[in-house]
């Protein structure tokens, strides 16, 4: 019994002494001298669990599919204020800066300049005069789309007499503010003014628009058709998807041609040069959201929808004339291919004998790197499948999308 009072008695003491460590609860007690007070932790204590638990919060989130769905609403929603504020802004007031007009006659007789100030005055705008010989030569100048009016002067007895010819097709909305501003302008000169239109709209587009609708149908269902195809036929090989988004641009792009023209007849176009052009503007811009998708994977509608709709289509000039764009845009929308696609429209349908190269150009200077992009990187685009008879995924994303 001794013997195991002394075995026990090391028990004892110690049991006594975790005991003493404790409260009468039960709870550890902290040690005199470090600090910490009766439910404080250390770095592993309840602060360190807590940043844990957030974090962890935060890979369950993020794993799921709210994150994209919290991001898509977010983007969606600061998108819808951008796309109303960017057409607002360059749509909603036009207003002129430098408006490039064609003078024929004496500008340097005293009812010439004080007709030339009044406009001026009354647009509160600068005309960019570029003289010409005579009136044909500036009808000229009309057609090659350099000006955008011709001021005619005549002095008799002393006396000057105006004549403004304004170029509806080549851009009404200028056309308008002209042919608003004029007589004001006259009237305050003490001119008197006769006004004509050289290059009146067609009649089933008084407004000038149709040519910036069909290209805005264009360049959207462009880049959604290629939206379907990467979601619904994504084992595309790559030649197959370039061929598809090609044979999509040319079955649509007659298609609005034929409607416009055929069946409701609000334009008489030139077909086969109007069919071709919203074509190579519907393979541009499905072939730019490709080479986005290849490079970005699913985000690949936001540079392509701020690119194409909220830079491009508002500075395209074709809703707005660009001498009534803020300067820059229209300096950059004519680089664009909505701008670059209305400029080729616009001249195919009302000044045919002097089409230009440089929207072409520009159209190709999107469409040729876009391609290029794709077929380099093409193993990064998430579509495609062995090719094998068959064949299965040849990508990754292409295992996990199935």
């Amino acid at each position: 019994m001794a013997a195991e009072h002394d075995d026990e008695a090391p028990r004892r003491t110690g049991g006594s002494h975790r005991a003493g460590s404790g409260g009468a609860d039960g709870r550890p007690r902290p040690r005199e001298g470090d600090g910490r007070q009766p439910g404080q932790g250390g770095r592993g204590g309840r602060g360190g669990g807590r940043r844990r638990r957030i974090a962890g919060a935060w890979r369950q989130f993020a794993a799921s599919p709210f994150l994209p769905a919290v991001v898509i609403v977010l983007v969606a929603s600061a998108g819808a204020g951008l796309f109303a504020g960017s057409y607002t802004y360059n749509m909603a007031d036009p207003t002129p800066r430098r408006i490039p007009t064609a003078v024929v006659g004496d500008a340097s007789a005293p009812g010439a300049r004080a007709f030339t100030a009044g406009l001026e005055k009354a647009l509160d705008a600068s005309l960019v005069l570029h003289p010409y010989a005579d009136r044909a030569a500036a009808v000229r100048g009309v057609e090659s789309q350099r000006v955008f009016a011709v001021v005619t002067f005549r002095s008799t007895g002393g006396r000057t007499a105006a004549r403004m010819d304004v170029a509806s097709a080549a851009g009404q909305s200028v056309a308008q503010v002209l042919a608003t501003a004029a007589p004001k302008a006259a009237r305050a000169a003490k001119v008197p003014l006769a006004l004509g239109d050289l290059k009146p709209l067609q009649k089933g587009d008084p407004r000038g628009l149709a040519i910036f609708y069909i290209t805005l149908s264009a360049v959207i269902l462009g880049f959604v058709a290629a939206i379907q195809l990467s979601v619904n036929a994504r084992r595309l090989l790559p030649f197959e998807r370039v061929l598809a988004i090609a044979a999509n641009s040319l079955l649509g792009a007659f298609t609005i041609a034929a409607v416009v023209d055929w069946w409701l007849g609000a334009l008489r176009l030139p077909f086969v040069e109007s069919w071709l052009i919203l074509a190579f503007t519907m393979f541009t811009s499905g072939m730019v959201f490709t080479a986005f998708n290849t490079l970005f994977g699913r985000w690949a509608l936001l540079p392509t929808w701020g690119l194409m709709v909220l830079l491009g289509n508002p500075s395209s000039g074709g809703a707005v004339s660009w001498p009534l764009l803020p300067s820059v845009l229209g300096r950059i929308g004519q680089w664009l291919p909505p701008g670059a696609s209305v400029n080729a429209q616009h001249t195919a349908v009302y000044f045919g004998d002097e089409q230009h190269v440089f929207p072409y150009l520009v159209l190709l200077l999107w469409a040729a790197p876009a391609t290029a992009v794709f077929w380099v990187w093409r193993h990064r685009h998430p579509g495609g499948r062995d090719p094998s008879p068959g064949g299965a995924p040849a990508h990754a994303a292409d295992a996990t999308a199935g």
